[in-house]
């Protein structure tokens, strides 16, 4: 070691990868640009390298997660006993899917996670033909089953009597289905596809949404998020502005202790692309009405699934952590809520905005 001029294996290591010093500094100063102003983390004081927010970032996160409860509405609507009689019905929806009665595009299936389109169906994720924001095409019409009766009598109809959404305004609802352990990653509803606002209705137990996650895969790990939204067996959630444009939601594997089901109640844009007849993922006239041959692919509900780690086999696209700076508040009142959703619309569409999330 003295022969080649040093004392200390370290040293000889040190003068090797002198990059490592230069990038440490540069987060320890927050000189990364010659100043101050660009430092938002610092290393910790520990052989660990590991990061901690500076109490900048924490401010932007506060102001962030004021923005997204503020472009929240949330009512409880559903007494027990509706809740009872509406979850009798997404029973038999499943049953129906199991046995193989519903059109090919209708149901599909992930792990611990499954989804009922009617009314209309989209692509999204790993069904992409071209992967990215702004590829998801809706289904040719009559590619999907007719949303049922029982949807628009015992939901949409309390909906609209509460003032939570216009007549007429929903030509699509789609139920997801979650086992304990379940989840859904982190996207926004695509814009190109979807009017304001977002409907939901949650069912079977007590869940919650949160906003502004990044999942992480092989095991599946999900980042503290930006706001936790609680929802109720028989609340109805609403999304709009901010909450349903720039950040995106998810539903953590941690936060399905129970079997748990949503009703997504939505409007679809008039100029939302479809996918051709010569698209692979388009079924032909003849093939659209055959029935969905029968699978069991679900696991039966583990109670312990929920605090396990896991790989999950669905879109494992990165998503980018929403920027905090450049969008106006959005207040948020029961009254006219949906007008606010429609007139969200228009201020994206005039300001050129784009946001470069995962849509799902």
């Amino acid at each position: 070691m003295a022969a080649s001029g040093y004392s200390d294996l370290r040293e000889k290591l040190k003068s090797m990868t002198p990059h490592r010093d230069e990038e440490k500094n540069k987060y320890v100063d927050g000189t990364s640009n010659g100043s101050g102003k660009g430092r938002k983390r610092k290393l910790r004081e520990s052989d660990d390298d590991e990061y901690e927010h500076s109490d900048d970032n924490a401010e932007l996160r506060e102001q962030e997660a004021h923005r997204v409860r503020s472009s929240i509405l949330q009512k409880s609507i559903f007494t027990p006993e509706e809740c009872a009689l509406i979850e009798e019905k997404i029973d038999d929806v499943v049953a129906q899917g199991e046995a193989g009665l519903y059109r090919e595009h209708t149901v599909d299936r992930a792990p611990l996670r499954n989804k009922y389109f009617f009314g209309e169906g989209y692509t999204y994720g790993s069904q992409l033909e071209k992967r990215g924001p702004g590829q998801e095409r809706l289904y040719r019409k009559g590619e999907v089953d007719e949303i049922p009766g029982w949807v628009h009598e015992l939901v949409i109809k309390r909906l609209v009597s509460s003032g939570v959404i216009p007549e007429g305004f929903v030509n699509s609802a789609v139920i997801n289905d979650y086992q304990p352990g379940g989840c859904i990653v982190s996207h926004v509803d695509p814009l190109h596809i979807f009017a304001r606002p977002i409907v939901s209705v949650s069912f079977f137990s007590d869940s919650a949404l949160c906003f502004g996650c990044r999942f992480q895969f092989k095991p599946i790990r999900v980042s503290e998020p930006v706001f936790v939204l609680p929802v109720r067996r028989g609340s109805v959630t609403v999304l709009s502005g901010y909450a349903a444009d720039d950040i995106t939601h998810c539903i953590r594997p941690q936060d399905i202790k129970e079997r748990r089901a949503v009703i997504i109640l939505r409007k679809t844009r008039p100029d939302a692309p479809r996918l051709d007849s010569d698209s692979p993922l388009s079924s032909s006239p003849v093939e659209r009405h055959a029935p969905l041959k029968a699978k069991r692919s679900h696991r039966r509900a583990d109670p312990d699934a929920a605090h396990r780690p896991r790989v999950l086999e669905m879109d494992k696209e990165e998503n980018r952590h929403p920027s905090v700076s450049r969008h106006r508040r959005h207040s948020i009142s029961s009254e006219n809520y949906w007008r606010r959703g429609q007139d969200s619309d228009k201020h994206r569409e005039s300001s050129g905005r784009k946001v470069k999330m995962r849509r799902h």
